[in-house]
């Protein structure tokens, strides 16, 4: 799915739950993890996670566009626009919009250290992108001398 159809769709929704337009910009925002959306105050944008939609289809996505737009609607019109406002959880009960999203499933990050360490005196390991100066730092457990033992 694209911006274009992302704005579309959100239109339409507009139209069809809130008998009200939206006139901002929805978008994808491939840098979003762990939520499915956000409503943006100042620019009364919306931004949803696109790794969402990939996840769970079409769905799942509709009801989070129908959660971002009671923040929407509620906002511009200077009424409860929060999780735990009144009018906020009418409107999200009227709708039929998700409270909360599913989980995302995170794409797993390669472990990019380069450097490892090892207490002397009390075996605790540690894991470093940096290298670190073994005569000025020490354990953080036992204030031991620490060695390095690999270097990727």
């Amino acid at each position: 799915m694209t911006d274009e159809e992302l704005q579309k769709l959100t239109e339409e929704i507009s139209i069809q739950f809130f008998n009200k337009k939206f006139r901002h910009n929805a978008r994808f925002n491939k840098r979003l993890r762990t939520t499915g959306g956000r409503y943006l105050l100042r620019s009364h944008d919306i931004e949803m996670n696109p790794h969402l939609y990939d996840a769970f289809g079409m769905d799942e996505l509709i009801g989070v566009i129908k959660h971002e737009l009671v923040h929407y609607h509620m906002h511009i019109e200077g009424k409860g626009y929060k999780h735990g406002d009144y009018d906020f959880k009418f409107w999200l009960n009227k709708v039929g919009g998700s409270r909360y999203c599913q989980s995302i499933p995170e794409k797993r990050r390669t472990e990019s250290y380069k450097y490892h360490y090892l207490c002397t005196d009390c075996m605790q390991s540690y894991k470093r992108k940096r290298k670190i100066d073994t005569k000025r730092y020490v354990c953080g457990k036992c204030r031991g001398k620490l060695k390095q033992i690999s270097l990727k």
